[in-house]
């Protein structure tokens, strides 16, 4: 056995003890690579193995990464993210003929997950289903096809965030929204035939927000919040994380499903681009939300019932839609392999680093900042919405970990961003004469300017139908608000 399958395989088996030293909860993690900064996927593998992760949700069905997982013993959920490219039973069996069939022997390939929060889209469209309906069509269509081929050892579901709940102010009062409905009930009856889990999505940063009722430090399991909240049978909420469980849990008893089971396909929290996002809160939220999940107690009404939930997520992801800037934070890691805070994601809440990526190499240390030259105000606006328009600024953002800079330093992160992206090609670096690039690292405070790793290391990638997050008409405003908000810091 060579070396590199020796370290795989021990760290397969330190995976497989890991997972069953924990209780009966599982802490999973997903991986999305909309970044300039990709790590590949066999490091991404062996960093799962070394933290204990047994399974892992992947936003694209691309051969290589399929193939990095084969033999690693982790248990694999795919996600199908554009759902209008299969319409038949014979396409489907065709895309699982490219995509599935040649690593199924190797790869434990145990979900496919379908489209990108199809449901939300008709709750935030005001009742337009056609999405929802297309998705549940897609997972009709899916199931047959895998049933086909594997009988039922691959199970499709539909991710559903939390919008498509009602908005309530205890569990027992939750329920599906109206709009709804009629395919949700058609979702559940088919989870119900092929017996695969219902699979929610939790937002705890967003929900306590637009929440203003709720106690900002209800988003945390350490029983620290003001907000306590009384339910019937004795039911007692002091977290968000088991309130809005127990609010799907509730909400599918009303729809005729009370023993769904429920997998968390997605919890988080991310460490800029929004207020109360750093790498301490994110530290403070998973150090209690995992030993949480890993002890096995469940939630008031679900208590000793084992709960899975899905880590949001493994990196960030910069090239995520600016529309929603935290969207690009989410990371434990830096998207070069960094780990940014303290988290033991095996659960038993050790106050330590998870493992770190091996054998990544950054640039040369140096960067690329705004040169000074003030003389043409126009020119030094146009070129710091140019350099935004094609690298991530969303830590200028209100309440990210560089919404403080000045007047230069706001164009110094744009242009060192950009640059970094390139690759640190110093053509890059011209902004019409108002860049330079410098050997002194302008970081300040809690705002970092990045240095690349090395090109050599951006090998297999392809971003055709990995994106998560898209651009919704609704969210339009936001863009200019953002937008605006920048360049209010720049005058």
């Amino acid at each position: 056995m060579g070396c590199v399958k020796m370290i795989r395989f021990a760290c397969s088996l330190l995976a497989v003890i890991l997972f069953a030293m924990r209780s009966e909860g599982s802490i999973g993690m997903n991986w999305g690579r909309q970044s300039a900064q990709r790590l590949i996927p066999s490091t991404v593998v062996d960093l799962l193995l070394q933290n204990g992760i047994g399974d892992a949700r992947i936003y694209t069905s691309q051969p290589d990464i399929l193939q990095a997982f084969a033999g690693s013993g982790i248990n694999l959920t795919v996600q199908i993210i554009f759902i209008n490219f299969i319409k038949t039973t014979q396409q489907a069996h065709d895309w699982i003929g490219q995509k599935i069939d040649p690593f199924f022997s190797t790869t434990n390939i145990r979900r496919i997950f379908i489209g990108n929060h199809e449901f939300k889209t008709a709750v935030m469209s005001g009742g337009n289903t056609s999405s929802a309906e297309a998705a549940v069509d897609l997972m009709e269509t899916m199931q047959t096809a895998l049933n086909d081929v594997y009988g039922e050892q691959i199970k499709v579901a539909l991710p559903q965030p939390d919008c498509v709940l009602t908005n309530v102010t205890r569990p027992s009062d939750a329920e599906f929204r109206s709009e709804i409905k009629e395919q949700m009930a058609r979702h559940l009856s088919l989870l119900n035939q092929s017996n695969a889990p219902f699979v929610a999505e939790i937002f705890p940063i967003e929900y306590v927000n637009v929440h203003p009722w709720l106690d900002s430090s209800f988003a945390f399991a350490d029983n620290k919040s003001k907000t306590v909240i009384h339910d019937i049978n004795g039911a007692v909420y002091t977290n968000i994380f088991d309130y809005l469980y127990d609010c799907f849990v509730w909400a599918l008893r009303k729809a005729g499903a009370p023993d769904r089971e429920i997998v968390v396909g997605q919890v988080g929290w991310p460490t800029d681009g929004y207020p109360g996002a750093d790498a301490a809160t994110a530290k403070r939220f998973y150090k209690y939300l995992l030993p949480h999940v890993a002890s096995g107690r469940g939630t008031p009404m679900r208590p000793g019932k084992p709960i899975e939930i899905f880590v949001h997520c493994l990196t960030d992801e910069p090239k995520n839609p600016f529309t929603l800037p935290f969207t690009r934070h989410w990371g434990i890691y830096r998207s070069n392999g960094e780990p940014k805070f303290k988290i033991d994601l095996s659960g038993q809440g050790r106050d330590i680093y998870p493992a770190r990526a091996k054998g990544i190499m950054r640039m040369p240390q140096r960067w690329c900042v705004f040169n000074g030259d003030t003389r043409d105000a126009y020119k030094m606006k146009f070129q710091f919405d140019d350099a935004c328009l094609h690298a991530d600024c969303t830590s200028l953002s209100p309440g990210g970990s560089c919404s403080h800079l000045d007047y230069h330093k706001n164009i110094s992160y744009a242009f060192n961003m950009y640059f970094q992206s390139t690759f640190q090609n110093e053509t890059s670096c011209k902004f019409g004469g108002l860049g330079e690039v410098v050997p002194t690292d302008p970081s300040e405070g809690s705002c970092v300017f990045p240095v690349e790793v090395v090109r050599g290391q951006q090998v297999n990638f392809s971003g055709a139908g990995e994106g998560l997050y898209y651009v919704h008409p609704k969210y339009a405003a936001m863009i200019f608000i953002f937008a605006l908000s920048v360049f209010f810091v720049l005058l």
